[in-house]
């Protein structure tokens, strides 16, 4: 795993690291990345000759399914992966939707419906040498493409219902990964009992290792995480061993099956049977697209050094040595003894197994946390309902928990394994997960070659046309399999994609209610004392998706309780399409209207990976933006109500140079430090006395030390937050399918998900909700 702060600015990934460390990344890679690739041979033969094909004395179909998977596991994640799809990271990270920022920040395709052009002066929206992401050729392949998608909202629909598509399969393989690995691990006790009595054994045993893999999800890897990499590693040392054991006892002329003759000869005698087996030789490069999604934890070279070293030859000598005890033991009717154990030496069967049970939970261990990670990023771009994240460890990055979606994948992953009973099944099922998430990487990466790499149109044919050619050849082998098990990841991901479009479809009509509802910022400044509005003493921060006006439920809260903070912050918390945003360029000020009225616009920005800081550290880093804006601004940019009104308000990057201090009231007031100025509130008795440290230089004027003065006493009085609590209701007349999806479907979603309060750790002393239906 990365190192603290490894996502400061320079990722890791980006940095020239010493030969220690890049061997010290990959070792580590094996126990994250490579757990599901490498518990592949548990379940691939026994999957691929259960009643579809069977061996004969030629040995035809062993040499052919082993040409088959030696090709594949070359093809798919040593050229694909490895050497190609791992360049198009994102910044260091890798995955769906990294793929897909990337391309909305190279062609305006996205969602995202409060973006600012402010966002793209961010540094992760740029490229390596520095200059902007949208800047190519402007009558190449990647411009005239760039200018295609943006002129076509249904392009850039598909677009995202392609990794919505992706990110459901993702979802999926969540449940059935864990399930199939460890059945496939406890299978071994098949060959201690007779046929009548294992299944009965098999099952439990996978339930209660499921049960206590998901019950310890809570404490989060970073307890255990040292033991990953010894336990695949000694894994992949033991599949390795047992292969070459096999291959000189058995066969030594396996290698022969290289030959990608014995392919064609394979189907040619198997034909329609042949052609149906390979949803099961699939599975042997189940867990490949975790070398991408997981990149953001290690570096590209580390991936590359590992998987080329250790991981690809130590399951090519797996593979082989399986074919060749197969190819000596001929007539076998009992699909049980085509399972990986019955080629491990009787005397070692037990210790294999141990093994195995253990690389199968490191294994589902690394998709669990992968589903987390991905729900975490559709929840950041609106895609997916709030839902509570912990962040298990303070030193790794990307280290998250999420209860609900724990509780729900164990209850599917049970399900699986008592519904199915067997691994043909599950393998069919998770064959299709795993093959589609490989299609949506394929057809997203040929629009990077074009638009972020600016080569060549026919380049991008060409990958999509040979890869998808291989992907799609898997895929319909596992498509036809609906009945006996493809249906599983097909069921799921229709149900998450049915949340994640109502959601995502709810939220964006919520979005352009609040735009067309927004108060003028001329009735705002027109309140005052005539009216019975009284300003009262502390902060007020209203949450809003606004990025420009006044929203309509302030209003609303106005009219009910004619009073509101004599310091008011109109607080947006947005995501934006990169991973991470700096510190420095996370907070956007601006000022609403004219000084004295003490009215600021802060827009938060994080990105899709960033960690939300806590209630207190956030509460201090928004009142410091606060007052390091009010040091810095120039004494000539004096708000204007007329630019509010416009939508031209004034915002400012601010990166503070202040320290928030707060004393309890019988601290001694101490100075600071000798070089630092300090401004303290006159208040004889508050509950905590709030001081700034102030850099000497450069020297405020005195309207805003007055500014400062008034924003320190309004800290020390108290910060309440006031959240708008929104019914989102259909308008009369509106289709039977908007009714559905807003008044069922989007509104059963809202009241079973987390607050935007409790979500976005928003600081608050207090709480005032207002409530509001919003027709749409």
């Amino acid at each position: 795993m990365d190192p603290e702060g490894a996502h400061q600015e320079g990722h890791p990934a980006k940095r020239r690291r010493p030969w220690r460390a890049v061997l010290t990344l990959a070792y580590q890679s094996l126990g994250v990345v490579y757990g599901d690739l490498s518990t592949s041979p548990l379940y691939v033969y026994k999957s691929t000759f259960a009643e579809d094909i069977e061996h004969s004395e030629t040995n035809e179909e062993i040499y052919g399914v082993l040409s088959f998977v030696f090709w594949t596991l070359t093809l798919v994640p040593l050229l694909k992966y490895v050497f190609i799809v791992l360049k198009a990271d994102d910044n260091g990270e890798g995955g769906t939707f990294a793929l897909y920022s990337l391309l909305c920040r190279h062609a305006r395709v996205g969602f995202l419906p409060n973006g600012q052009l402010a966002d793209e002066e961010l540094s992760a929206y740029k490229r390596r040498d520095g200059s902007a992401c949208r800047e190519a050729p402007p009558h190449g392949p990647a411009a005239r493409m760039k200018r295609t998608l943006e002129s076509h909202r249904v392009l850039q629909t598909l677009l995202l219902f392609l990794t919505l598509v992706g990110t459901c399969m993702v979802i999926g393989d969540g449940v059935l990964t864990p399930a199939i690995s460890v059945f496939s691990a406890v299978s071994g006790l098949e060959l201690s009992m007779t046929k009548e009595h294992h299944k009965y054994v098999e099952v439990p045993v996978a339930c209660v290792v499921l049960v206590c893999l998901f019950a310890l999800q809570h404490y989060g890897t970073h307890r255990v995480g040292f033991l990953f990499a010894p336990v695949v590693v000694v894994w992949l040392l033991c599949i390795s061993s047992i292969g070459v054991y096999n291959i000189f006892h058995w066969n030594p002329h396996i290698y022969r099956a290289f030959s990608p003759y014995y392919m064609y000869k394979f189907l040619k005698k198997t034909q329609r049977r042949g052609w149906m087996s390979l949803g099961g030789i699939l599975l042997c490069i189940t867990g490949s697209e975790a070398m991408f999604a997981d990149l953001g934890h290690f570096s590209q070279l580390s991936i590359q050094i590992a998987f080329t070293s250790v991981v690809y030859p130590s399951l090519l000598l797996a593979y082989m040595g399986q074919a060749a005890y197969l190819s000596k033991h001929h007539g076998i009717e009992n699909e049980y003894h085509i399972g990986f154990y019955v080629s491990v030496p009787e005397k070692l069967r037990w210790p294999v197994l141990a093994i195995a049970i253990l690389a199968a939970v490191v294994g589902s261990q690394a998709i669990i946390t992968g589903t987390f990670s991905i729900i975490k990023q559709c929840t950041a771009l609106g895609c997916f309902p709030r839902v509570k994240i912990v962040h298990t460890s303070s030193k790794v990055h990307g280290q998250i928990y999420i209860p609900e979606i724990n509780w729900i994948l164990m209850m599917l992953c049970l399900a699986v394994t008592i519904g199915f009973r067997d691994t043909k099944r599950m393998g069919n099922a998770s064959g299709l997960a795993v093959i589609t998430v490989m299609l949506v990487t394929t057809c997203l990466m040929s629009l990077v070659i074009v638009l972020c790499w600016n080569r060549s149109i026919f380049l991008a044919l060409g990958f999509v046309i040979f890869f998808g050619f291989i992907e799609a050849l898997y895929f319909s082998a596992s498509l036809v399999k609906f009945l006996q098990g493809a249906w599983v990841p097909i069921v799921l991901s229709f149900i998450f994609m049915v949340v994640m479009g109502v959601w995502h479809y709810g939220t964006l009509k919520k979005y352009e209610f609040d735009v067309q509802n927004k108060v003028s910022i001329n009735w705002l400044l027109g309140l005052g004392p005539s009216l019975g509005i009284v300003r009262v003493r502390g902060i007020g921060l209203i949450q809003t998706e606004l990025v420009s006006g006044i929203p309509a439920i302030f209003s609303h809260f106005v009219t009910n309780l004619p009073a509101f903070h004599e310091v008011l912050i109109f607080l947006c918390i947005k995501s934006v399409p990169v991973p991470h945003v700096r510190a420095d360029e996370r907070f956007l000020i601006g000022r609403i209207g004219p000084k004295e009225y003490r009215l600021y616009r802060c827009i938060v920005r994080y990105g899709y990976r960033d960690v939300h800081k806590d209630d207190v550290e956030f509460e201090m880093d928004l009142v410091c933006s606060i007052a390091e804006f009010i040091r810095s601004e120039k004494p000539e940019a004096n708000g204007d109500a007329d630019e509010s009104e416009n939508g031209t308000e004034k915002m400012a990057v601010v990166s503070t140079g202040i320290r928030l201090c707060e004393d309890s009231p019988n601290a001694e007031g101490s100075a600071g430090p000798s070089e630092r100025r300090e401004i303290r509130s006159p208040m004889i008795m508050p509950r905590k006395k709030v001081r700034f440290l102030l850099p000497e230089s450069p020297k405020m004027d005195a309207r805003s030390a007055q500014e400062l003065q008034e924003l320190t006493e309004a800290r020390e009085s108290g910060m309440a937050f006031i959240l708008g609590h929104s019914y989102v209701r259909a308008k009369k007349g509106s289709s039977l399918f908007k009714k559905l999806a807003i008044d069922v479907g989007y509104d059963f979603l809202r009241r079973n998900s987390r607050g935007p309060c409790y979500a976005m750790s928003v600081p608050h002393a207090s709480t005032l909700e207002v409530g509001m239906i919003c027709y749409v």
